[in-house]
């Protein structure tokens, strides 16, 4: 299983003051988290950013 904090960084001179942020871009996790808990499907949040692609882990 994929360790999700292995995708995230947070440093304050790369996004907003230290928010977290999906590793290598400057997209805020909440703003992922908040597609997903609006109903948007996995697939749409690579529409609307295109730097993220779908990453499936291993279980």
């Amino acid at each position: 299983m994929t360790n999700l904090l292995d995708h995230m960084s947070i440093n304050p001179r790369i996004c907003h003051g230290g928010q977290p942020c999906v590793k290598g871009t400057r997209i805020m996790v909440w703003l992922v988290v908040q597609y997903l808990a609006h109903g948007d499907s996995v697939d749409h949040v690579p529409a609307a950013y295109p730097s993220l692609t779908r990453e499936v882990g291993a279980d």
